[in-house]
């Protein structure tokens, strides 16, 4: 019940951090393309990554991994509006940019990810 609880109250934390750092961002740039939504999902990725790197390499328990991986990075993370985003791309005729978006959060999440293990596995 407590991991329940944990993880419930990291996502309290996360969704809102979603919803202001977003806004934050698509406020500050022009166009069609997510900012928002791409620096969120990659930052995301980077964060799962330190904590898997911590988890396999320093033993980082079970519950903080829980909590800020399935809790806080499952709440901050969005496929779904990425997906939504993608999709409203194409149907504005902004096909170079669902592209880029699409490609582009691929590869940004992966490097991140990788990125995120990388410095979890210096001493």
């Amino acid at each position: 019940m407590t991991l329940v609880l944990g993880v419930a109250l990291a996502g309290a934390i996360g969704a809102p951090a979603r919803y202001l750092i977003d806004g934050f961002v698509q406020n500050r740039t022009r166009g069609p393309f997510p900012w928002g939504t791409f620096l969120i999902n990659a930052a995301g990725s980077f964060i799962l990554g330190v904590l898997t790197g911590l988890s396999l390499h320093h033993g980082l328990a079970k519950v903080p991994r829980v909590v800020l991986g399935t809790g806080f990075c499952g709440a901050f993370t969005t496929f779904s509006t990425f997906s939504y985003e993608s999709i409203r791309l194409i149907e504005d005729g902004a096909r170079r940019e669902a592209v880029v978006h699409v490609a582009g959060s691929l590869a940004a999440g992966l490097v991140a990810a990788a990125a995120g293990l990388g410095l979890a596995l210096l001493p």
